[in-house]
């Protein structure tokens, strides 16, 4: 048995104060932590296994908090061991969003997570989460070009290219600076809502910041592991952008520029998960996420197509990358 295995059930038992219960893998991460369902009589809860020197809890702990005071249902903290990265937490159930999407029942999950995310920017303080600020958001770019093209791909980059990415790099980082800043979830897609009651249940928000309000957004209309026509895509943008103009979290006068600010938002967005898929495959040896880099990148040539400034990432993309990853 793995000495975390190990570790996890004593604390369960002695700590925590379970006996005769079942431990069954719930789910992965992106990141180190793992998920386990334990069963226990007719309740069912889930243990998070945080390893302390790659993952701090402490944030979960705190942001899970703010989530519940804003009346979104995410999954209580009843016990924590922030020293050796233990949680107990309630079990929001194994439907993801991404397991049950199509296109019946598209309209209503989307509906509701635009809800959700309306709720979430309205009601939880952003001043008090760290700040999503132009380092932050060229460091994730630079995922990009080191993960995916250096790494993964090879690709040899002249000092043309880099000063190149470089432009794009610093035009999507205004771009992202000059929006209204919110509270932002930063990893609000399919694999992180699930179908619950009240719907949905999110998940994996130990990462909030205080950022631009179309961040969460794109991450949802333009998911990593899932797509939808673009139009359908725009008309649930401004369906969410009526939310957010009624409650407050943005303005009228925001809607000529809202979709430029969407649409930037989402290329900075892809360029770093791609990055990070590239990432998992190559230093934590985790290839699965390698399917997602075309769709992902998919996105990006979409919307360069609009903008002549992305004009030199399009064809990066469409000429030296995607033919590889494709």
């Amino acid at each position: 048995m793995p000495e975390r295995i190990k570790k996890l059930k004593q604390w369960l038992t002695d700590q925590v104060g379970l006996s005769y219960f079942s431990l069954e893998p719930a789910s992965g991460d992106a990141s180190f932590r793992r998920y386990f369902r334990i069963s226990l009589n007719d309740k069912s809860f889930i243990a998070m296994d945080a390893p302390p020197e790659k993952e701090d809890c402490h944030p979960f702990v705190v942001i899970a908090q703010q989530l519940s005071a804003a009346g979104l249902n995410v999954p209580s903290v009843h016990y924590q061991d922030l020293k050796q990265g233990f949680l107990l937490l309630d079990d929001l159930g194994s439907t993801l969003y991404l397991d049950i999407l199509n296109t019946d029942n598209a309209g209503q999950l989307y509906g509701d997570a635009m809800c959700a995310l309306v709720q979430l920017q309205s009601n939880v303080p952003a001043a008090a989460l760290p700040r999503y600020d132009r380092a932050l958001l060229m460091q994730e770019m630079e995922l990009f070009q080191e993960w995916l093209l250096q790494k993964h791909l090879r690709l040899s980059l002249t000092d043309h290219d880099q000063m190149q990415l470089t432009q794009v790099f610093e035009r999507l980082a205004r771009n992202a600076l000059e929006q209204p800043q919110v509270a932002v979830h930063r990893d609000y897609h399919s694999r992180n809502l699930m179908q619950a009651e009240p719907n949905p249940g999110i998940l994996d928000f130990q990462d909030a910041v205080n950022g631009p309000v179309t961040y969460d957004l794109v991450s949802l209309l333009r998911d990593c592991y899932i797509q939808w026509p673009t139009d359908q895509v725009e008309r649930w943008a401004m369906r969410y952008f009526k939310q957010a103009v009624k409650h407050g979290v943005l303005l009228n006068e925001h809607e000529a520029q809202f979709l430029q600010w969407f649409d930037l938002m989402g290329v900075q967005r892809h360029l770093k998960a791609a990055g990070i898929f590239a990432r998992l495959n190559q230093r934590d040896g985790k290839p699965g996420y390698l399917k997602d880099i075309p769709r992902t990148l998919s996105y990006i040539e979409a919307v360069a197509s609009r903008y002549p400034y992305l004009k030199y990432l399009a064809q990066l993309i469409s000429v030296r990358v995607l033919p590889i990853c494709r």
